[in-house]
């Protein structure tokens, strides 16, 4: 569910993969497996992912279909 989310989000707001990789500081080879689920996705990146797109990581790992970030 987590790379299905990666994805949906990046493609509402318009973004190529090349460019999310570059605004995350990481290798556009490496944000592919991500999205695409052939490389686990370690916390800290789902962190920066969920961070970069301004929702929460329920909403990222399909938890929640609710994408705020509760404080």
């Amino acid at each position: 569910m987590i790379y299905e989310r990666i994805k949906e989000l990046r493609k509402e707001m318009g973004l190529s993969q090349e460019k999310v990789a570059q605004e995350l500081s990481m290798y556009v080879t490496t944000y592919r497996r991500y999205e695409s689920g052939e490389r686990e996705l370690p916390m800290e990146v789902a962190v920066r992912i969920a961070d970069y797109y301004g929702v929460s990581l329920d909403y990222l790992a399909g938890r929640s279909n609710d994408r705020t970030i509760k404080e």
